[in-house]
């Protein structure tokens, strides 16, 4: 297939962020009292910071959820001091497509804002944030901007995720999914191919050749 348009998650799939949100959220459970199970913060990956606030104080009714979310920020800050770097093969990737590309993620524009300070990426025209949208993963909308915004056919775009949420957005979407799964193993019940880092990918999905 020839594709229009490409379309990358952020978190996970073009910056190694994951490991640095999960440390951030160990160290705001445990300012706040709390020894949180590491796996119930893996159930957090791909989600939005309102909807995580929602499983957060459903598996927690008494936390203080201001003082919690204010702890994994500074924490989230702190992690990211040091700089972040592209996870395997992105630069590779980016530098060996021509094709027109955005950016579709869960963050919100202040902390898309903090990470492109803290990496060499190179930049993006468009980035749909979970700002921008009425709807956050796992439903399309994000996927369906983002295109909209390049002015392609969802159909003809593929997608990279590295998230269960994100690869049933993208998927929701109509576009062809790759995903390469981070900090979680991959169900690839929405993903088209499922590869182990991001060149593979796009070798599977007819991307780039060799």
């Amino acid at each position: 297939m020839t594709y229009a348009a490409v379309i990358f998650d952020l978190d996970g799939t073009l910056l190694d962020t994951e490991a640095i949100s999960h440390a951030a959220g160990i160290a705001a459970f445990a300012a706040c009292g709390i020894a949180v199970d590491p796996a119930f913060l893996y159930g957090l990956v791909g989600v939005d910071d309102v909807t995580g606030a929602r499983r957060i104080l459903e598996a927690h009714p008494t936390l203080d959820i201001i003082a919690f979310e204010r702890e994994w920020r500074e924490a989230s800050i702190r992690g990211l001091a040091n700089g972040v770097p592209l996870k395997p093969g992105v630069a590779e990737l980016l530098a060996r497509i021509d094709h027109p590309r955005a950016i579709a993620t869960s963050s919100t524009r202040v902390q898309v804002v903090r990470k492109f300070a803290a990496c060499v990426l190179p930049p993006f025209v468009h980035v749909v944030t979970v700002d921008d949208v009425a709807r956050a993963k796992p439903a399309p909308d994000p996927f369906l901007m983002a295109a909209d915004l390049l002015g392609v056919d969802p159909a003809r775009c593929l997608a990279f995720e590295d998230s269960e949420t994100g690869a049933q957005s993208a998927h929701a979407a109509g576009m062809t999914v790759v995903q390469i799964p981070d900090l979680v193993p991959a169900t690839g019940n929405f993903a088209h191919h499922v590869a182990r880092d991001i060149l593979s990918g796009a070798r599977a999905a007819g991307l780039i050749a060799g």
